[in-house]
């Protein structure tokens, strides 16, 4: 799939690193990916610059420090539509999304959709190794989400995606500031205040296998906080100006 590239940032994921370039260079051998290692500690990033130094699809951005999560998009966005790619992926370097689904993920994208997100809660998508609580932490962050912001999205934190270039050009995403899920959902609700359309794919989302979870209970807060601000400065604040320039 010619103009098709998987950013991948990474923070200590040696352990699953060379198996996420296996498998998703198999599953999408046109593609290139760009992985954006944040000085993993563990040595990720030299893994990395080894893979890459034997095939011309594989790229390494290093950052400086540890910087986070949308950090990480933004520079591998900004670095892909540099490069002329007409189509950014979102994948994390966990195993956690199943490189397989990247086809899907980016044949969905049309003259009519900019974002196609790997969904977990529509029909066919699951968490099969959830606990109850995350499963319905997770859900109800989502249902929240749709409700405070209209996105009409039942997955908006999903962090398995794909964008075309146009959109992204369009949404401005260089001037987003939110990290983890909380970038997750401005992407989200930007594309759709844009206007441009959106699909949602099944995928089955599965817990990372080694290594250590990057979740935190900041990162939750940060996004419902976020979403919070968001809903009453556009849905309401908004509806109260236009009601007192009526009058």
């Amino acid at each position: 799939m010619p103009g098709t590239l998987v950013v991948i940032p990474t923070y200590n994921e040696a352990e699953n690193v060379i198996e996420v370039l296996r498998r998703t260079r198999a599953a999408i051998p046109e593609a290139s990916i760009l992985v954006v290692d944040d000085d993993s500690p563990d040595g990720t990033g030299d893994l990395v610059e080894s893979v890459a130094s034997d095939d011309d699809h594989v790229r390494l951005l290093r950052r400086a420090g540890k910087f986070g999560l949308g950090a990480a998009y933004r520079a591998g966005f900004a670095w892909g539509i540099d490069k002329g790619f007409e189509t950014l992926v979102e994948m994390d370097g966990d195993l956690s999304h199943d490189p397989a689904d990247l086809v899907r993920l980016v044949a969905g994208i049309d003259e009519s959709t900019g974002l196609v997100i790997g969904s977990r809660y529509v029909p066919g998508g699951s968490t099969p190794r959830w606990s109850a609580r995350r499963r319905w932490l997770s859900r109800w962050a989502n249902r929240y989400t749709g409700l405070i912001l209209g996105t009409g999205v039942k997955d908006s934190t999903a962090g398995f995606r794909a964008y075309d270039v146009d959109t992204l050009r369009a949404i401005d995403f260089v001037s987003t500031l939110a990290e983890g899920y909380a970038f997750q959902v401005e992407m989200t609700y930007r594309v759709r205040g844009r206007g441009h359309g959106i699909a949602e794919v099944p995928i089955v989302f599965n817990d990372r296998v080694r290594g250590t979870s990057k979740m935190s209970g900041r990162i939750v807060v940060e996004a419902m906080l976020l979403v919070t601000w968001w809903g009453i400065r556009d849905r309401l604040l908004r509806r109260g100006a236009s009601r007192t320039d009526a009058r």
